[in-house]
């Protein structure tokens, strides 16, 4: 073979191979990533809300990411069967938003085998190797305990209304509330039950403590999210008591709680669900797309103080607590409902 064949056999492959990698790159940039999210049920406003906004997403609104969302009914059990399906479908990634901390911890190791991605949101699963994106809930306890001592001034009778046992949020939101409590012993837990995140549970269960405890014997109710509290609330209306009488604090933020919190009828500290689930997206593109992947949502720039993208790869990412108050509350309801 002569130089110039040589040369000429050289720049053809060399040719050969641009073409490929200008084609793996056209590919990649053209890639539809599978992602599913887990969560742990359908049924409350809060993750209602939480799917609404991560459909919001702007991978998701131009096909970038195809996602799916599984509801795991508050079972836990049917939570690890989704994943297993995930993992079986193979699935790009994952978002969990869990209904039992310490349930799904072998099948998310399972997913991780197969190089799935698995992004926690709202809810905790008890693997340090799993990131986090969500408030801290030990917090949003003492949040909804404190308020409660200053509305009763320090001392009561108080029922606390908690969520599914053994969910983060329930054993987070319930430390931070014996905290609160522990420092204002005149201040005594009379009642306390799950309603599951459920306003009818709530409202059934609420009945039931009225009945057994008459005549004043419930000086506030602490319920740990805004659905139950609602239920309660609308209990203690339905007795002819006044929020007044038997206030109500919770934490999450949803429509109707800030409506009623603007009322003066309960007391809520706003956790953002479009943070949450769009944040938990962009951590889960983050992990696929690589260092050159940029963060999508304006959840960034809304929470720039409190909240570091960083390089997209910290185990934790912790919002705020918003309290609701009288010249927030418009603002929060349009932000939680998508009005424009």
């Amino acid at each position: 073979m002569t130089l110039s064949s040589k040369t000429l056999c050289t720049s053809l492959a060399a040719l050969a191979t641009l073409t490929l990698l200008s084609s793996s790159i056209a590919l990649a940039q053209d890639k539809t990533y599978k992602i599913g999210a887990a969560v742990y049920g359908l049924k409350g406003q809060f993750m209602q809300n939480w799917v609404r906004e991560i459909k919001e997403h702007p991978a998701v609104k131009d096909g970038t990411v195809k996602l799916t969302v599984f509801d795991g009914n508050y079972d836990a059990l049917t939570q690890n069967n989704q994943i297993e399906t995930m993992i079986t479908q193979q699935y790009d990634a994952i978002i969990f938003v869990p209904i039992d901390a310490k349930a799904g911890i072998g099948t998310v190791a399972r997913a991780q085998e197969n190089d799935i991605p698995v992004i926690a949101s709202n809810t905790k699963i008890a693997s340090a190797n799993v990131p986090y994106i969500g408030n801290d809930d030990v917090e949003g306890g003492r949040l909804q305990a404190q308020a409660m001592v200053e509305k009763l001034k320090g001392k009561g009778n108080v029922a606390i209304i908690q969520g599914p046992i053994g969910q983060s949020a329930q054993i987070d939101r319930q430390k931070g509330e014996m905290e609160v409590l522990q420092k204002n012993p005149a201040l005594k837990i009379i009642e306390m039950k799950t309603a599951n995140w459920s306003r009818a549970e709530a409202l059934a269960l609420t009945e039931d403590w009225l009945n057994a405890h008459p005549n004043g014997g419930i000086s506030g109710i602490i319920a740990q999210n805004d659905d139950m509290a609602l239920g309660a609330l609308q209990a203690v209306k339905s007795r002819g008591l006044s929020p007044d009488d038997v206030p109500v604090t919770s934490i999450d933020g949803m429509p109707d709680a800030i409506q009623a919190a603007k009322k003066g009828e309960l007391v809520t500290f706003l956790q953002d669900a479009q943070a949450q689930s769009q944040g938990a997206l962009d951590l889960a593109l983050r992990a696929l797309a690589g260092t050159d992947y940029k963060p999508q949502s304006v959840i960034w720039q809304r929470y720039a103080k409190d909240l570091s993208w960083g390089d997209g790869t910290n185990t934790l990412y912790i919002l705020p607590w918003v309290p609701v108050t009288d010249n927030n509350a418009d603002a929060l309801f349009a932000q939680v409902t998508g009005a424009k």
